[in-house]
């Protein structure tokens, strides 16, 4: 990042509450373009709480973010965002193909439907992650690697510079996670920014490029890898010490 290129992301001070619980505490962190963030804790640290913050989708008490320099709500369209599976209505009545389509919809206007060069892009999103044959499918006929697929061709149809996924290997197969992890390594190759919330310890090296590791709403630690994720940090934040098997440094 060059020294007149504003961070990707800046959160400067943010708190949530859900009635008198604090669920996350005066958090800030700056993440340059390019990268690659692990939001890693345990369950309850408030990964994902600091996601829907950042993203503008619960209140906060206190706190605010500006993404590429500029505050969130003038930057919404260089923003994608994949949410947890759980938070998804498997029973909305879609296809596949459709639910791509919906990644298009920013780039038209109001009534306008999706042409040509958008259906292109949503054939282009459904090869990239290997489910182009089940674009007439419902989506509630896909098994939940391949619904992930689904949504993540969705965010690669909006054509983000910023992409934020919410536990996006969660549940899948063992083919969805080297497809989504072979899609996550070209959109690094591009230059892109992500944040990803991750629960595998193991393969958070072969991911990401950052961390910033959480535990009772707190941050731990944040930074490149070989600073945040280590055994200290991981130990700090878990409870524990899985320098063996996490490959914390």
């Amino acid at each position: 990042m060059s020294l007149a290129e504003p961070a990707a992301l800046e959160v400067d001070d943010l708190t949530v509450a859900y009635q008198d619980n604090i669920a996350l505490s005066h958090t800030s962190l700056s993440l340059p373009t390019g990268e690659a963030l692990a939001l890693l804790g345990p369950n309850g640290a408030g990964k994902s709480t600091l996601m829907k913050a950042i993203l503008g989708l619960i209140p906060t008490l206190t706190g605010s973010v500006q993404i590429f320099g500029k505050p969130l709500n003038q930057m919404r369209r260089r923003i994608g965002y994949m949410p947890q599976a759980a938070d998804v209505d498997w029973d909305y009545p879609a296809t596949v193909g459709d639910v791509v389509a919906q990644g298009t919809f920013g780039r038209l206007g109001w009534f306008k439907r999706p042409g040509t060069a958008e259906k292109q892009i949503v054939r282009e999103s459904l090869e990239t992650v290997g489910i182009a044959k089940y674009a007439d499918r419902h989506i509630t006929e896909l098994s939940g690697g391949q619904k992930q697929r689904t949504f993540m061709a969705r965010i690669l149809a909006q054509r983000p510079d910023f992409l934020f996924m919410d536990e996006p290997f969660a549940g899948v197969d063992a083919a969805s996670e080297r497809t989504l992890m072979s899609v996550l390594d070209m959109l690094v190759s591009e230059g892109k920014t992500l944040v990803i919330v991750h629960h595998n310890l193991a393969s958070v090296a072969d991911i990401c490029t950052w961390a910033c590791l959480l535990a009772e709403g707190k941050v731990v630690s944040v930074g490149p890898l070989a600073e945040a994720f280590t055994t200290e940090t991981v130990h700090t934040a878990y409870g524990i010490s899985d320098d063996i098997f996490t490959g914390a440094r």
